[in-house]
């Protein structure tokens, strides 16, 4: 699975053309349940091609955009096409349930 760290001028761009399923996760870098997810979610084997990593101190028009809350947040674009959050816990079955439930949801445009 790759990675790859998005930011409020890149995001947009990568997420229209990059195929497949994409998950966004916003974090911090003092966030200690993010730094747990940095370092289990590329361990997980989640249906998912890459993941995205934004740094929510320095991209606050995404963080506004998609409307972050809590960190770390988990959202899900699949082919350019945004299929909403996923609220789960930091465990690979969680994540890979709702990740199946969002791809069954209407999607939307981006944020």
């Amino acid at each position: 699975m790759d990675q790859i760290e998005l930011e409020d001028t890149t995001a947009d761009r990568y997420l229209l053309d990059a195929p497949g399923a994409s998950l966004l996760i916003f974090h911090s870098r003092g966030c200690g349940n993010c730094k747990a997810a940095r370092a289990a979610l590329p361990e997980m084997n989640l249906p998912v091609a890459r993941l995205c990593w934004i740094d929510a101190e320095d991209n606050r028009g995404l963080l506004e955009r998609y409307e972050v809350f809590h960190l770390p947040s988990l959202y899900l674009v699949r082919d350019g096409v945004f299929y909403g959050s996923i609220d789960a816990q930091l465990a690979g079955w969680d994540i890979r349930r709702q990740i199946a439930l969002a791809l069954q949801s209407m999607p939307a445009e981006l944020p």
